[in-house]
């Protein structure tokens, strides 16, 4: 397996219960709790910055922490043997990774890297399991998570077999759209987006005038895109 080099600086651990609190509250798993339960969370919770570029974890580290976004941005991804990278999915604040630890001993099988200077709340295994005795209702929330997560990989590694390039990039645009806007910016930038679609920031680049000549998308800024025939576009 092709290592990626981590930056060495030393990532900085600092302890603050305003920290911590705005970390735990943003989490889907633990914000439902009572305010006490979600203070006996924080009170497990370490926080460590990492700036921008530094590697979180590496492939075949030890897997023993929830890692859960508080500020900044995390891009999850994989190497194949040839060193070719494969993304994941990118965390946002309130998103976490590392929850296969909560329940047996492991090593990571994929990269964290922050994407900006980023702030992450830990929190130890051995801590979690104790949580998860006494709080059940985090296990639910922890077991929607990872069909949801296991729903969007099947997804993904079907597209990647059956669908052409500019099927999967119409189906990851309609995919971003929220409500009732027909607006959205890219969650990525555009190499990340081909890395998760498997294709180049080329042909991505491509791809996007094509439908935009097509009539199904107006690119209005450099990641901000309007979608105009949204049928059309499930249809490329």
């Amino acid at each position: 397996m092709v290592r990626k080099e981590a930056h060495t600086h030393q990532p900085c651990v600092h302890h603050t219960n305003e920290t911590h609190h705005s970390c735990v509250s943003l989490v889907p798993i633990f914000n439902h709790l009572e305010e006490e339960q979600m203070d006996e969370i924080m009170g497990t919770a370490r926080s460590v910055s990492f700036k921008k570029g530094e590697i979180i974890y590496h492939a075949g580290d030890e897997s023993d922490s929830l890692y859960i976004v508080n500020k900044g941005k995390v891009r999850i991804y994989r190497l194949s043997e040839s060193g070719k990278e494969q993304l994941v999915r990118i965390l946002n604040p309130g998103e976490y990774t590392g929850e296969y630890a909560l329940f047996n001993e492991s090593t990571h099988e994929s990269y964290a890297e922050a994407i900006m200077n980023t702030s992450i709340c830990m929190i130890r295994r051995t801590d979690l399991q104790h949580l998860l005795l006494k709080y059940p209702s985090i296990s639910f929330k922890i077991i929607t998570e990872f069909s949801k997560r296991l729903d969007q990989s099947e997804t993904q590694t079907t597209r990647f077999a059956t669908e052409k390039v500019e099927t999967r990039i119409a189906l990851f645009l309609a995919e971003c759209l929220e409500d009732e806007s027909n607006e959205f910016s890219l969650p990525m930038s555009k190499k990340d987006l081909a890395s998760y679609l498997g294709t180049t920031p080329e042909t991505i680049s491509r791809k996007l005038a094509d439908l935009e000549e097509q009539g199904l998308i107006k690119q209005k800024t450099h990641k901000r895109i309007e979608v105009l025939d949204l049928d059309g576009l499930l249809f490329v």
